[in-house]
């Protein structure tokens, strides 16, 4: 549907524009116009731009030929957008209109506006780029005239460029219809504008028509054609510009791509005339990989045929690599080359690079990288390496091959290039050592990237690389050790075989080595390989300790230092072999952590200091030869490596002992190479050491290593027993400009005539420049640690396989693994592979290093001193002869000030401090030096230095700075300097921040904001940095200045100066390189930032700030958009209402699916901030495929954090709500399939299954894996591996969050959604478990684990009463069978053991019988472990390490251990378990036996002098360094061992005692030396293992939950209710009661009771009753009352704090218990209640077991307690009435069980008592109706004080009468009645009566009878007193007191039914009536006798009304006969 929009709304107001006179306004007025068509554009349908097209047509023309304002790139660029929206979507009727138009404008005079004739052209362009196909009769014409415009336009490299554009715009649709000869016209223009242009964007855009053309014309396919292109792209390649080799690289690799033909007749026929020449040349080919084959010349025109230019994929690769191994190539055309490489990849795509793997890494392997050309130069082979590792790992090896792909890659490089060492097969050469080097490193990266999937190529690679690390070369030997390294990360089964086959290989080559003669010098070079293989791998061992081994490690140490103790007594070479290998080892085992070094330390330090001994006097260096010097560097450099290693990973043994002993042997090595002669070079072969080094070449390595250990110490031990000069030394490394060595390349060049650029320079050590610096990138520093986040890294650097290799050519040293081979086991085992830089600039990078960590903490006038010395290098006159050197060394000190002050200000350094003024004078001068300086990577050093160097200096030394800085910027009309100055200033304004800061906030974006116009590119880019830093560090307090700066950044973006596409030369080609739109966009961005959510509230700067940023993301180039991107996703944190959501989606979805890796996380961060609070809502608004391009971007980049961050929070948010969507998604995800063809993933989502449970049946067990895999398509994979292992971590977290909600909410609906995907969970769960990747694996198993957990107990919904889980038994035990195979992990053992026994527990199958294999593998795998066997195996998988060993071992003693615990409740359980109890009880005690010593048991001391002097065990020896190892094992499973303990404790098992008491113990175990007597005596002496099992349990409470704690805060409960059991008398005895164990159980006791929460109080007040039930002095009770007080004491002692515990778990919960005055005013919840029953409890407990001397006092006590708890308004509720009965016992306890001494105290106590309760009842009755509660309780309680055992209250008590007034009173009271009932029938039957007793029924009778009597209308209360006193009647004895009673009763009965008068009332006096005539009938009758006339007629009525009929006849007991009533009484 069209949209509705008057035309007036499209038309340009010429008379407003015109009334602007400021042209920047025009242009903001024109953008704005603009803005609004495009918009209306992009809303049109079809049918509206037809409508529209008219006046769209008509405004666009108008604005084009505007003179004032002319347009502009922008405008243009809208302009053309517009035409094209118009005529992609309309009818096209004025599309010729349009074009013949525009070609006017073209063709117009010299009087047309240039810039007009550049809007047309580009507009042409754009208009033929979607419509061209329906203007094919006008194009030739619009050719011509842009050809025209071409030649014309010389000077204007804009319109150049766009004209360019727009010709190849022109041939996009026209395709074969296009007119040859016009084509070829242009094709020549761009084919010559791409060679020769000056101007950079000329070329891009000649190269970029060239490759439109290729793609749409068939006129240039021809080897002619081909050749003038390739020719001129080679020319073009040679050009400064990095968008120029972009394009060229992208057009040449199109056209070789297009050439590709498999064709066999197209690639024969192609050469029909020229056949023997081509056989010639293929022969040459063979001989000398740099001709380029020849190809046949194109057809003569005549002829109609042209012969289209075919080439194989080989012949396409080698066209690149001729010219590549060219000799007089430069570098950047190899750099283009390389680009192309990347290019012609990409192109190929996928399926056919995967196909032709092993051409292509055999090409780029052999034909480059081992072409001689190349390996001639050291530099360009580095430089090629790094190429062809782009290549092949980055571009190939990540990009474009899939899982199956990276797995037959890895097998082709081993089969086909490294197995090929040594040669095998007579005609298949032997690679070369660059063919190795280059392979080993492919397949590193393939490795790491395929991770456990390598599982399936293991031995294959083994076999491999343990074949290459024999080779010869130290390259390959050091490649292949980090290759080994990699491949023992990804496989760690394999760490344990790789170092025995190196260590034994290494001893067998020794022996070789010291016995065979000649001596061979592969020999010597095979041992340095294995021993860096050897080193390499172990240093894996702490990341991955299951699979070290201890006996191993120790041979391999014994074997290093006998290798030192007998290099001696062999010649030098031969020691120096020996001494190189020991000492590379002992390097790896240093990576093994303080737990192994501290054993050996003091033999290390003896060994070092032999090493690195004192030299002798000066002249005796003199005497030595080349050899023996070279020899004691070699010893010195292999000893300091290791020191490097040891201060590397121990740091914690560095004591200041320790610190004093390597600082004297470094300054040792110091003094030795001060001495070494000044000639360090021969020609002599028999004076070398090693062919290739020189005495130079150990001099540097000795030197790089020297100060690389002060590096580290002084980080380590901040400069303690450092050597005064070694500043001195530092500086004169890196900034002495005669302490350099100049190489003979950079020495040719360093003329001062012809010096260009340092980094250019292509030798690899470029003057001593140091390597930190990478474009505008720094390096972290040494004390920020390599490669951390702290590194300098500027937004404009990119990451792609492109901008790598053009990095290489500003990179003149290129470091590389063989440098430096510590790197091997130093690097994060984890992290990217190492590059170290060459010894020379390793050395100058350390002394950077010491220099940044050193000078900081030196006293001001050393710093001075040392910095004037570095001012003095720096001016020295012979630097003006060496421009080089002064480059280098500028670069070195600029980088060295930067590392000081980060140092300084970082806080880092305590004592670090710059801020004497005569320093900071220094170094602000260097620094403003260098900011003025025309190197963009010096300046970049220099101002990042300025800005922290200000706020060291403090407020007036910043003013000082900024003054010089503005001065600079108005003074010096250097863009350079004004550049650099004015992002010294941004710099200054970040980094000072705060007040300080923005008083010059004013100076500073004044001066930025001038700058920013500036036309000149570099003034202006660096200027809008500044402003950029300025606005992101300002903050708030940029507010005020918002608007100006939007107004001028959106002025400078549509203006025509800051753009490539001017028409000046020079500033267009620094435009290109300087990205001033991706400027604009950060300020932008920085903008949003200030502004926050003000945004929503100024619509002003917000729309243009939309505007903009809309215009941004039109932009072509990448960085822009990327930036923009950016700058939308901080739009929608603060203003998302005003974003247009479904477009920015639309936006990040295509960013999804970039090449560029960049773009793709930009699209990720955005998308998840989008998503972060409302993902449903606005995924509902995105494309249904945005979902699956999110897992393809995964699956492109499995480790993306990102990404699984997004999948996450979304689960998170609606995982409840939609749990079975989720589980649907997840089995997606392991069943997705993906297909790449041509470079284009095409993906399938298969349908989810249906989620019924009959889906899987136990038949189909077998078939599960295998429908599967017949389903996929050939040619498809599933996603890799790492993605569906998050696809079952995914599944795992739903299930946890819905078990939690399950937990909170049993009745949600969430379970019922659970149920009905269970057989899908089931099945992935099983899917995954089968997998062939052992982290799949596991998470399977965890899978059924939590479903065994969540629903172990539910019912089948359709068979109740069958379990759910019972039908899925089979596949559940298929999916625990793999765990047990060869080629799994002790991990995944682990894991399945603990679903067995999982399964078994939870009762699916009570039947032992038809548990099957499950319990099988259960028991199997205890049998396994129930011997102590040295290599205990579990199923097939056999090697295990000791380590490994534990952990299955542990996790198995769980299993059962949970079996155990479990089998309490499950009674089928116990015949499971039983059999095997009494093997697992002496096994779980001896594991928590070895637990305790692991835990408890101090580290073996470090004192020893080594491994030979320290006796016992290898094991005992080393048990530190596998101590943290094994506690992890232990710690997940003591709890549960020891649960099992202390149910078997409960169950009074006597076995369980016996093991306890170490009568029995594990077969094979070794028996306890001392056996405890047979005769123990359980009441007295504790088992053998109590003090173990409460050792662990008193230590787990006792720690404070953290990294080292036994448990967490949510186990406590957990061990508290096992230490309750533990503390079973039958276990400790009187252990417990020792006063040392029983005053820390109680402080641990009582801190537990103040900490923690009420159901670990429960357990802690159980435990305390128990300990006092059980306590001595309870056993002792019954005879020794009488004993002394000073006797009973101590245990007196014990008791009140066992009591005191229960005390303060009610005071806590009380507080009013201790200050009456404290009011507790929240109600207390069920478990408070439930808590002060069982306290109360307890409490009456304890009194009991007190002797009798002080137990009245504690009934005192007790008392209080309860009177308090009465008298307690929030108890009221619940707390009393479960109180009550506890009270009475009590009451009972005091009345009838005290002694008669103790009578009147007990008298006193109750008396006392009763008084209190009154006082709070008469209290409560006050009240009112709140009290009611209050009232009923205490009414019972005095009752039970009265009632309760035996009243000894005395007859005169004076609250007695009271309380009969309370209670008679209450009757009266509906609310309290029922109570008042109670309480009356308590006292009026209470029996026997004591005199008491008889008194209350004196007092209250009278006044019961009066109640009844009086109170109308009749209540239930009466009717009850009335039942009372009835029964009451019954209970007296003898005639007289009966006919009393009677006498009294019979009126009053009659008096309330007369009072009454009520029928209900009638019917109850008759029954009351009857039941006193069958008390006594002779009493009966002499009362009625002896009533009046009137009350016998009324009783007579009663009776007759109320006893008729039926109940005529009333039965008084069995065999009595019926009372005849007579009606007459007369």
């Amino acid at each position: 549907m069209a949209v509705e929009i008057a035309p007036e709304a499209v038309q340009l107001d010429l008379i407003k524009l015109s009334a602007i006179t400021d042209e920047p306004q025009q242009q903001l007025y024109v953008l704005n116009f603009l803005t609004s068509i495009e918009r209306l554009v992009e809303r049109l349908d079809a049918d509206g731009a037809s409508a529209y097209q008219l006046f769209v047509q008509r405004e666009l023309l108008k604005v084009i030929q505007l003179t004032v304002p002319a347009p502009t790139r922008l405008t243009r660029n809208i302009l053309g957008r517009c035409f094209s929206g118009v005529f992609s979507k309309g009818d096209r009727k004025l599309l010729y209109d349009s074009v013949n138009e525009l070609v006017g404008i073209i063709n117009g005079g010299k009087d047309k506006d240039v810039r007009t004739k550049h809007a047309a052209a580009h507009c042409l362009g754009e208009i033929f780029a979607v419509a061209g196909d329906s203007a094919i009769s006008v194009s030739t014409f619009a050719c011509s005239s842009l050809l025209k415009l071409l030649k014309n336009s010389g000077n204007n490299c804009g319109v150049r460029s766009t004209t360019l554009r727009a010709m190849g715009n022109v041939f996009k649709l026209l395709g074969p219809m296009a007119d040859e000869s016009i084509a070829r016209d242009i094709w020549k223009s761009a084919r010559n504008a791409a060679a020769g242009d000056k101007a950079a964007v000329v070329q891009a855009s000649a190269l970029q028509c060239l490759e439109d053309m290729l793609k749409s014309t068939p006129y240039f396919t021809t080897l002619q054609d081909y050749e003038k292109l390739q020719a001129s792209i080679l020319k073009a390649f040679d050009t400064q510009s990095a968008n120029v080799r972009r394009a060229a690289a992208s057009c040449l690799a199109l056209t070789l791509v297009q050439a590709y033909s498999t064709d066999p007749e197209m690639l024969i026929n192609k050469n029909l005339k020229k056949a023997k020449k081509v056989k010639r040349s293929s022969v040459a080919l063979e001989d000398d990989d740099r001709v380029v084959m020849e190809r046949p010349g194109s057809p003569a025109p005549s002829k109609k045929t042209v012969v289209r230019m075919a080439l194989s994929l080989d012949e396409i690769l080698r066209q690149l690599s001729g010219q590549y191994t060219k000799t007089t190539t430069p570098p950047r055309v190899r750099a283009g080359i390389a680009q192309t490489y990347v290019e012609v990849m990409m192109r190929f795509g996928t399926s056919i690079v995967e196909s032709n793997y092993a051409t292509i890494s055999n090409h780029l392997l052999v034909k480059l990288l081992s072409s001689p050309v190349i390996t001639a130069n050291r530099f360009r082979l580095l430089t090629t390496r790094k190429y062809v590792r782009v290549i092949l790992e980055e571009v190939i090896g990540q990009r474009l091959l899939g899982e199956t792909g990276q797995l037959n890659a890895a097998r082709t490089l081993v089969n086909d290039t490294i197995k090929d060492y040594p040669q095998v097969i007579k005609d298949k050469p032997e690679p070369s050592k660059h063919t190795l080097i280059g392979a080993l490193h492919a397949l590193s990266s393939l490795i790491k990237a395929l991770g456990s999937a390598t599982t399936g190529i293991q031995d294959a690679i083994r076999d491999g690389l343990l074949q290459v690390i024999q080779h010869p070369n130290y390259s390959v030997q050091i490649t292949t050790s980090w290759c080994l390294r990699a491949f023992v990360m990804a496989i760690p089964s394999q760490l344990l075989p790789i170092l025995t086959i190196c260590m034994n290989n290494v001893n067998r080559e020794l022996t070789q080595l010291t016995t065979r003669r000649p001596l061979s010098t592969e020999t010597i070079r095979r041992c340095t390989g294995y021993a860096n293989g050897l080193a390499a791998a172990i240093s894996t061992a702490p990341v991955q300790p299951l699979y070290a081994s201890v006996d191993v490690t120790s041979r391999i140490l014994s074997m290093a230092t006998n290798l030192l103790k007998s290099s001696g007594e062999y010649e030098l070479r031969i020691s120096s072999t020996q001494i190189q290998v020991a000492w590379i080892i002992i390097g790896g085992l240093m990576a093994l952590g303080p737990n192994f070094v501290k054993i050996h330390l003091s033999q290390l330090l003896l060994l070092w200091k032999n090493a690195l001994p004192k030299p002798l006097a000066k002249d005796s260096t003199t005497e030595r030869s080349m050899l023996e010097l070279s020899f004691l560097a070699h010893v010195r450099e292999c000893a300091l490596g290791s020191i490097l290693s040891f201060l590397e990973f121990n740091h914690r043994l560095l004591t200041t002992d320790v610190s004093k002993r390597i600082a004297a042997m470094l300054q040792n090595s110091t003094l030795f190479l001060n001495g070494l002669p000044s000639r360090k070079t021969t020609d002599d072969v028999t004076q070398l050491l090693q062919q290739s080094l020189q005495l130079l070449d150990f001099d540097l390595m000795v030197r790089r290593r020297v100060l690389q250990c002060y590096v580290k110490l002084v980080k380590l031990s901040h400069a303690e027993a450092v050597q005064a000069n070694l500043l001195t030394i530092a500086v004169s490394f890196f900034a002495d400009p005669e302490k350099y060595t100049p190489s003979s390349l950079s020495t040719a060049i360093a003329t001062a005539s012809n010096f260009e650029s340092l980094w250019e320079i292509a030798d690899n050590y470029a003057y001593g420049v140091t390597s930190c610096v990478k474009g505008y990138d720094v390096d972290a520093f040494a004390f920020e640690g390599r490669g951390s986040k702290k590194t300098i890294k500027h937004w404009m650097t990119r990451d792609s396989p492109d901008a790598r290799i053009e990095d290489s050519l500003h990179t003149p040293v290129i470091g590389s693994i063989e440098h430096d081979s510590v790197n091997l086991y130093l690097s994060d085992p984890q992290g990217e592979e190492a590059s170290p830089a060459p010894p020379a600039t390793a050395v100058v990078n350390s002394a950077i290093d010491l220099f940044t960590a050193l000078l900081p903490i030196q006293q001001p006038k050393v710093q001075e001193s040392i910095l004037e010395q570095i001012a003095t290098f720096l001016a020295s006159n012979t630097l003006q002869r060496d421009p080089g050197r002064k480059a280098a060394m500028t670069v070195n000190v600029a980088v060295a000030l930067l590392g000081v002050t980060k140092l300084t200000v970082s806080g880092e350094v305590p004592g670090a401090n710059l801020s004497a003024p005569s320093v900071l004078k220094i170094i602000s001068e260097l620094l403003q030096g260098f900011v003025v300086l025309p190197d963009p990577f010096v300046r970049n050093i220099a101002y990042e230095a300025l800005g922290r160097l200000c706020s060291i200096g403090g407020n007036n030394f910043t003013g000082n700075i900024i003054k010089w800085l503005v001065d600079t910027v108005v003074n010096n009309r250097d863009p350079n300097a004004r550049a650099g100055s004015a992002v010294a200033l941004g710099c200054i304004h970040s980094h000072v921040g705060g007040m300080a800061a923005g008083f010059h906030l004013k100076t500073i974006v004044g001066i930025l904001m001038s700058l920013s116009s500036d036309p000149h590119p570099i003034v202006h880019f660096w200027a809008l940095e500044g402003l950029a830093r300025t606005i992101d560090s300002a903050g708030l307090t940029f507010s005020g200045y918002v608007s100006s700066t939007m107004g001028m950044l959106s002025q400078l973006y549509v203006a025509e100066t800051h753009n490539a596409e001017v028409s000046s030369l020079a500033t267009s080609n620094l435009e290109l390189e300087l990205p001033t739109t991706g400027i604009l966009v950060r300020c932008i961005d920085s903008l949003i930032g200030v502004l926050g959510p003000e945004l929503q509230d100024m619509s002003k700067v917000r729309e243009l700030i939309l505007t903009m940023v809309d215009q941004f993301l039109k932009e072509s180039d990448n960085l822009t958009v990327m930036e923009a991107l950016r700058c939308l996703e901080h739009f929608s944190m603060f203003a998302l209402g005003h974003v247009d959501v479904t477009r920015y989606l639309k936006m990040l979805h295509q960013g999804l699916g970039s090449d560029d890796g960049e773009m793709r996380n930009v699209a990720v961060d955005g998308l998840y901030q989008l998503l972060k609070a409302h993902a449903e809502r606005i995924l509902k608004t995105a494309d249904p495929k945005l979902e699956e391009q999110l897992w393809i971007t995964l699956d492109e980049n499995p480790t993306h954090e990102g990404v699984r961050n997004i999948v996450r929070n979304w689960m998170g948010q609606t995982g409840i709500t939609k749990t079975g969507e989720w589980v649907d998604r997840c089995q997606m995800v392991m069943t997705k399939t993906v297909e790449r063809k041509g470079g284009l993933a095409v993906h399938e989502v298969p349908k989810p299954t249906g989620g019924t449970t009959t889906d899987l049946n136990d038949e189909e067990v077998a078939g599960m894996a295998g429908n599967e895999a017949e389903s996929k398509p050939t040619g498809q994979e599933p996603l890799r591996w790492q993605v569906r292992t998050f696809a079952i971590e995914l599944l795992g977290e739903l299930l946890s969050l819905s078990a939690e909600e399950l937990a909170r909410n049993p009745e949600s609906p969430l379970q019922q959604r659970l149920l009905e995907k269970i057989g899908d969970i089931i099945k992935m769960a099983f899917s995954a478990s089968t997998a062939n990747v052992v982290d799949l694996r596991i998470g399977g198993l965890r899978i059924i684990d939590q479903v065994l957990k969540m629903f172990g107990h539910t019912a089948d919904p359709d068979f109740p009463d069958a379990p759910l889980l019972e039908q899925y038994q089979a596949q559940i035990g298929s999916a625990l069978t793999p765990a047990f195979a060869v080629d799994s992990s002790p991990e995944l053992a682990t894991q399945a053991v603990n679903v067995g026994a999982a399964f078994i527990a939870t009762g699916i199958v009570k039947d032992i019988d038809r548990m099957g294999r499950i319990l099988k593998l259960v028991t199997q795998a205890l049998e396994n472990f129930s011997t102590d066997a040295e290599n205990a195996s579990i199923g097939d998988l056999k090697g295990l390490s000791s380590n490994a060993q534990v952990m299955v071992k542990m996790a198995v003693l769980r299993a059962w251990a949970e079996l155990q615990v479990a089998s309490l409740e499950q009674s089928y359980l116990v015949d499971v378990v039983k059999p095997h109890i009494t093997t697992l009880a002496p096994m779980w005690l001896s594991s928590l036996r070895e637990f305790a010593r692991l835990r408890f048991e101090p580290d073996i001391s470090a004192g020893g002098s080594g491994s030979s002097s320290i006796g016992g065990s290898i094991e005992t020896i080393y048990a530190a360094l596998n101590r943290e190892t094994l506690l992890g094992f232990y710690q997940d499973s003591w709890l549960k061992l020891v649960d099992a303990i202390a149910s078997l404790i409960e169950q009074d098992s006597q076995f369980v005692f016996d093991a306890l008491d170490g009568k029995s113990s594990p077969p094979g175990a070794v028996m306890s030396t001392t056996q405890p007597r047979d005769d123990i005596n359980y009441r007295d002496e504790p088992v053998a293992f109590f003090f173990v099992l409460f050792g662990i349990a008193f230590e787990a409470l006792v720690a404070r939950p953290g990294v080292d704690s036994l448990a967490t805060k949510e186990q406590t409960l957990e061990i508290l209710l096992a230490l309750k059991k533990i503390l079973h008398p039958s276990v400790c005895g009187h252990a417990i009661y020792q006063d040392t164990i029983f005053s820390e159980t109680m402080d641990l006791l009582d801190r537990l009771v103040l900490t923690e929460g009420l159901a670990v109080q429960s357990a802690i007040v159980d435990i305390a009753r128990a300990l006092c039930v059980e306590h001595p002095a309870a056993r002792k009770k019954g005879g020794k009352d009488a004993k002394s007080a000073d006797g009973l004491t101590e245990e007196i002692d014990q008791l009140f704090e066992l009591t005191r515990l229960i005390v303060l778990v009610l005071a806590g919960l009380l507080p009013n218990l201790v200050d009456l005055k404290t009011q507790i005013r929240q109600q207390l919840s069920d478990e408070a209640t439930n808590l002060i029953r069982v306290s109360l409890d307890a409490l009456v407990d304890a009194a009991e077991v007190f002797p009798a001397v002080i137990r009245m006092d504690l009934y005192a006590s007790i008392l209080h307690v309860f009177t308090t708890i009465f008298g307690t308004g929030v108890c009221q509720s619940d707390v009393v009435p479960r109180s009550l009965p506890i009270f009475k016992r009590f009451i009972t306890i005091l009345t009838k069980g005290s002694s008669k001494n103790d009578a009147d105290l007990v008298v006193m106590q109750a008396r006392s008592c009763l008084s209190s309760i009154m006082r709070v009842l008469e209290h409560a009755k006050i009240r009112g109706e709140v009290g009611i509660p209050c009232v009923r309780n205490t009414l019972m309680a005095a009752t039970i004080v009265v009632t309760a055992g035996v009243n000894i209250l005395p007859t005169n008590e004076e609250h007695l009468p009271k309380l009969c007034d309370q209670i008679l009173s209450s009757l009266d009271d509906p609310l309290t009645s029922t109570i008042a009932v109670q309480c009356t029938r308590s006292l009026v039957m209470s029996s026997p009566k004591t005199a008491c007793d008889q008194e209350i029924i004196r007092n209250l009778l009278p006044k019961l009878i009066n109640f009844v009597t009086t109170t109308t209308p009749s209540t239930p209360a009466t009717g009850a007193v009335c039942a009372i006193l009835t029964t009451f009647a019954r209970t007296l004895f003898g005639e007289t007191q009966m006919q009393v009673a009677i006498s009294l009763f019979v009126p009053m009965l009659l008096e309330r039914a007369r009072i009454d008068g009520t029928p209900e009332v009638g019917r109850e006096t008759a029954t009351r009536l009857l039941e006193l005539a069958q008390t006594d009938q002779n009493a009966f009758k002499a009362v009625v006798a002896n009533l009046d006339a009137r009350q016998r007629t009324y009783m007579e009525e009663v009776l007759r009304s109320n006893v008729a009929g039926p109940r005529r006849e009333v039965v008084v007991g069995s065999g009595q006969p019926s009372i005849a009533l007579k009606m007459n009484f007369g």
